[in-house]
């Protein structure tokens, strides 16, 4: 099972996410609303990956991403920054942060999955066999 931390403020998104992966069944879906608790998170819970809200209100996904690859305990845990904007220079910046992987809202699953598993501590992702629908599409 992949341990996955969403940091993410708006619970529509985190209801959707949260939702689609939990179904799949190979996935455990933790969440934080900001990234103070997320960064919190990230070092009691050890998980897989982390997806992280670029634009939130405390402390943003920006400073959460430099706190967490600085930190020894997570700074190998994979970040994939998630944005609804899909602004020039937006993916070079977040790489420049820390994050090892950029993507704009909402998440294609099939894409991401493809993606995240070179990320994930066994280089497989679990959601590499799912096809929905005959030409991949969700």
């Amino acid at each position: 099972m992949t341990k996955v931390l969403y940091v993410e403020d708006n619970d529509d998104n985190v209801y959707m996410l949260k939702m689609r992966l939990e179904l799949l069944g190979d996935f455990e879906v933790m969440t934080a609303e900001d990234g103070e608790k997320g960064c919190a998170m990230a070092v009691s819970e050890c998980p897989d990956i982390i997806l992280m809200d670029l634009e939130m209100p405390n402390v943003d996904g920006w400073e959460a991403t430099r706190r967490l690859k600085g930190n020894p305990q997570t700074r190998d845990i994979p970040i994939i920054a998630l944005s609804a904007h899909a602004l020039a220079g937006e993916r070079d910046k977040a790489l420049a942060v820390g994050c090892d992987e950029f993507d704009t809202k909402p998440i294609n699953l099939i894409d991401w999955s493809q993606r995240c598993g070179a990320f994930l501590r066994d280089g497989a992702s679990p959601l590499l066999p799912l096809r929905i629908g005959g030409d991949g599409s969700e």
